[in-house]
């Protein structure tokens, strides 16, 4: 996996990248002792618990000594190499501060490292900060980020999937509850319909048919290269079917930039697209999408447009991993207008590892927008950009998408490592695009934001 790191960095900075990894701190005061009740406790409620509790999606709970202490060297090598929480990004490159971090800070990873090291001692019952209740049921990732409950529930319906199956793909056209009158949306949501569903839900994406009212909602702002006059085509009608948002397994929130949305009009609809997988137990589920509303007199301005640009130049056919090998593909759009890009969510199947995501300007020169070094399947992360540090580009710039596959065994998350892999829906196939949503400009309001927001060198890498 070096090959994916130096291209990006000198060989002081991979040096040290290497280091953090291994868990090597540095600290200009003496070590101090740490103990799970005093201080690895507390963090563990703060990022840890909401998926390590009874009952959620990890695969044990971390809220006593008891149960945390027989995974302190699992816990300590995934902390140390950022792999949980789930939250993938390079931090020595692109877009570094976020809406939605997860992340722990490099003070509480040494607190965790420290403690397994000095033998993951229990210390002081009395020192655990008080119990933080346990979720019984489903929730919104939004809501528990302090947004509230959605304004609008869309269910899809239920599907059963049998206990050894082949892979299905369920797309009901389901009304939007409640809709009489026309809305901008802020932020969307989508969960599988029962805790289950977890298993067996790989993605799920919710189409909005349009009101013919609405054109507005169809995306022209960008275009790729590959496939001529017959591939303008298919991208236009993908393009009149906008996606209010795509879900993939561990993904959370769509929250837009602050004054843009997506507007929505009575008589629309959701048309759901969701790819279901067996897991050897018969479990009936759905997905349900969570919308919320701007208040009425705060409607935004600008539209937000979902996006999933392409790392793979010459089309999906021409996707061809072979097998026990490491290897790369790369994607090129072009923004035929002033855009703002406001999030990355790297999507992959079960080969994909690495995604670098940059800007070509029309002068040449190369900005990092975002790089994930080690993607995980099971954690589709979406790292939702603060608004001040959202990169904007001009006119003519091209995204370029670069991808790399590790078809080995050291892909833990390999089925067969001798197969040769191709492009396709299936979670053995594989796919590489990044998903953004972006923001068009107007050239004098390109201008003001440019003037407003000077690149700084901990947020954006230019070469």
């Amino acid at each position: 996996m070096a090959r994916m790191k130096l291209h990006l960095t000198t060989d002081a900075l991979t040096v040290v990248a290497l280091l953090v990894a291994s868990g090597v701190a540095w600290s200009a005061e003496p070590a101090k002792d740490v103990t799970f009740s005093k201080d690895v406790a507390p963090v563990f409620q703060a990022k840890c618990q909401s998926c390590h509790e009874p009952g959620s999606i990890a695969p044990m709970s971390l809220m006593t000594y008891q149960e945390a202490r027989p995974w302190a060297k699992s816990i300590r090598e995934r902390v140390a190499r950022h792999q949980m929480p789930p939250w993938h990004i390079d931090r020595s490159v692109g877009v570094q501060k976020f809406k939605n971090d997860m992340s722990l800070s490099d003070e509480q990873v040494d607190t965790i490292v420290r403690w397994v090291d000095l033998g993951a001692p229990q210390g002081n019952p009395a020192d655990m900060p008080p119990p933080k209740p346990v979720s019984t049921g489903l929730y919104w990732q939004a809501e528990r980020d302090g947004y509230g409950p959605p304004d609008i529930v869309v269910a899809s319906g239920e599907q059963t999937m049998p206990k050894v199956h082949q892979d299905e793909w369920w797309r009901p056209l389901v009304d939007i509850p409640g809709l009489t009158e026309p809305r901008w949306v802020r932020m969307v949501e989508i969960r599988p319909s029962n805790l289950p569903g977890r298993r067996i839900l790989h993605h799920s994406i919710a189409y909005q048919v349009l009101n013919p009212e609405n054109v507005d909602a169809v995306n022209t702002g960008t275009t790729r290269g590959f496939g001529g006059a017959a591939n303008a085509t298919v991208e236009d009608r993908v393009n009149r079917r906008p996606q209010l948002m795509e879900w993939a397994i561990g993904k959370g929130y769509d929250r837009y930039m602050d004054g843009t949305g997506k507007l929505i009009l009575p008589g629309e609809k959701i048309a759901w697209d969701q790819h279901i997988h067996a897991v050897g137990e018969e479990i009936t589920a759905g997905s349900e999408l969570g919308i919320w509303l701007y208040p009425k007199g705060q409607e935004p301005k600008k539209r937000s447009y979902l996006i999933g640009f392409t790392g793979l130049k010459n089309g999906p056919g021409a996707l061809d991993i072979p097998p026990n090998q490491i290897s790369s593909t790369e994607g090129f759009t072009a923004l035929k207008e002033n855009t703002i890009i406001t999030n990355f969510q790297p999507h992959f199947h079960l080969r994909g590892k690495a995604m670098l995501v940059e800007a070509i300007l029309p002068t040449g020169a190369t900005q990092v927008i975002s790089y994930v070094q080690d993607f995980n399947f099971n954690w589709m992360t979406n790292y939702i950009f603060a608004d001040d540090v959202a990169p904007a580009f001009p006119k003519g710039t091209i995204v370029h998408v670069t991808a790399w596959y590790d078809n080995t065994s050291n892909n833990k998350s390999n089925p067969d490592p001798n197969q040769w892999v191709g492009y396709g829906d299936r979670t053995v196939d594989e796919m590489a695009h990044a998903w953004m949503n972006v923001v068009y400009l107007t050239d004098a309001e390109y201008e003001t934001w440019v003037a407003e927001h000077k690149p700084k060198s901990t947020t954006q890498d230019q070469r």
